[in-house]
């Protein structure tokens, strides 16, 4: 394992992001972890997260990108701190953009979408916190594609999370990523998988976050909801 990835993964949970117990999902599934973007609060936080996405993102799609679209609400910030980032980082000024709920109508920034304006011929890079379903993509993709002039002209690099939940999407037995891969034709990536955090934290740990306790509750999980 890569060490960002190590040091990742101790990171969400020394700040509360990612939590093990019992949680209710959206899906209505009950979870034995939870890993919420939300509770990076701080700007030491936001900013050394910026820092492995942008790792994540270059280790998986290259340089060769334009913008980093954050979807509303919890993509824009990571959209954000993960450009400046990459700027200090790579020393490539790539752009940020996100989309608005409801589009404006007056000013000079009206439109659905805020930031930077996508154009024909911009290479993108989807950037999400976690994904069960796949079902932000449904909204956010006809929102991209429609800033083209040209058919085909905007191009979406891939879309990256900061965890691969590894459970089977809804009426799928692949993942929520694999489904995204498989649908729109981009690659879908994280920066660690589930899998990767059990091994880091009990496998190869000292069993203080992940207990054997909770180990048994994560594989009658992914007995039930894994991947196939």
């Amino acid at each position: 394992m890569e060490s960002y990835k190590k040091e990742f993964i101790d990171f969400m949970v020394k700040c509360g992001v990612l939590k093990f117990g019992s949680f209710t999902l959206k899906s209505g599934r009950q979870s034995p972890f939870f890993m919420n973007a939300g509770g990076y609060v701080t700007g030491g936080q936001l900013a050394q997260l910026g820092k492995y996405y942008a790792k994540a993102i270059h280790d998986n799609f290259g340089d060769d990108i334009d913008v980093f679209f954050g979807p509303a609400y919890k993509g824009i910030p990571l959209a954000v701190v993960t450009a400046v980032a990459y700027s200090e980082l790579y020393g490539k000024e790539i752009k940020y953009c996100c989309d608005r709920k409801e589009e404006k109508d007056h000013g000079a920034d009206k439109g659905a979408i805020l930031g930077y304006k996508i154009q024909d011929g911009d290479k993108v890079v989807i950037i999400e916190d976690v994904t069960t379903s796949g079902k932000s993509i449904e909204e956010v993709y006809p929102k991209i594609k429609a800033l083209e002039t040209t058919p085909g002209s905007i191009k979406i690099v891939g879309e990256i999370v900061s965890l691969n939940r590894e459970e089977r999407a809804p009426d799928s037995e692949k993942s929520a990523l694999e489904v995204i891969t498989e649908k729109y034709g981009f690659p879908a990536r994280a920066i660690v998988a589930m899998s990767e955090v059990v091994d880091a934290l009990y496998t190869n740990g000292d069993k203080s976050v992940i207990t054997d306790d909770i180990k048994k509750a994560l594989d009658a999980y992914y007995a039930e909801w894994g991947v196939k």
